[in-house]
């Protein structure tokens, strides 16, 4: 008889938000296969259960997977955490679940804690439609090219950030979206610290300059989408894909020109796009 692929939530910061059901599934488990196994076996001795750890990251995913698969067939019950959270929200474990799917193997969610939908839960933005972005990439002509695509995007955006990187990634948000643009940074949610700060992407730049304790612990970042503009058109996404190509090897003018009439848009706005585009590779 086959076994089964628990995908258990822990706690993001407070151990008593764990579940009855998680905890029931982690003391029927074999194995546990963790992100970080020091880290999970702390939570697993403060919780009083012992249990077989393996780890499961980015690094070693692909390797792991046909030994776990195995033991999944052989009928053992495999739980899969990550350090915190909600597994595979911008962590790993996305492979060993699609293989388990594909080899049979019932998979099954024990929800609970998430950093994503407990910022979205408190931020006060439109939560009716939103779009999760993980984490932006690290150098910042790649983050400006990637918020320069989302600058029109009208739904809530969810950022993780690195603390080091808050300063310069909320910089950079102000710079594209728009000093007014509102939103909310939350920090180390549930835990002794926990700290929210709200207003526009401008103020939350100045407070994140001044204040230290901003910058340290865990971070998720929701940015209010785009207002709708009744007299915008176009494809916003595929002119920025348009100008990302034709920018390297046209000036901006006739990149824009060209933009505008594939994405069906104006071209003032291609213009304007592209300028800023091409700023943001200029080091």
């Amino acid at each position: 008889m086959a076994g089964r692929l628990d995908v258990v939530a822990t706690p993001i910061g407070n151990l008593g938000d764990l579940s009855a059901r998680a905890r029931e599934s982690l003391l029927a488990a074999a194995l546990v296969a963790a992100e970080d196994t020091r880290h999970t076996g702390q939570l697993l001795n403060a919780i009083g259960i012992s249990a077989r750890l393996i780890s499961l990251h980015d690094y070693n995913e692909q390797g792991r997977i046909d030994g776990l698969v195995q033991q999944l067939q052989a009928g053992k019950i495999i739980a899969l955490v990550s350090d915190a959270g909600t597994p595979l929200l911008s962590d790993p474990g996305f492979a060993l679940v699609r293989a388990a799917a594909a080899a049979g193997i019932e998979v099954r969610a024990i929800p609970g804690p998430s950093a994503l939908t407990a910022a979205l839960s408190i931020a006060g933005l439109a939560t009716d439609r939103f779009a999760f972005e993980g984490f932006l990439p690290s150098r910042q002509g790649e983050r400006r090219t990637s918020l320069a695509r989302l600058h029109q995007e009208p739904r809530t955006l969810v950022f993780f950030e690195a603390p080091h990187r808050i300063v310069a990634t909320l910089a950079d948000l102000a710079q594209i979206f728009g000093d007014d643009r509102q939103a909310v940074i939350t920090r180390e949610l549930t835990k002794l610290h926990e700290s929210v700060y709200r207003g526009s992407l401008r103020e939350l730049c100045v407070l994140a300059q001044n204040d230290a304790d901003l910058a340290r612990g865990e971070i998720t970042l929701v940015v209010a989408g785009a207002a709708s503009d009744p007299t915008a058109g176009g494809d916003s996404e595929l002119l920025a894909r348009a100008l990302a190509l034709l920018l390297p090897e046209l000036p901006p003018a006739r990149a824009a020109a060209i933009a505008s009439q594939l994405a069906g848009c104006k071209r003032s706005d291609a213009y304007e796009l592209a300028m800023r585009m091409r700023a943001e590779r200029v080091p």
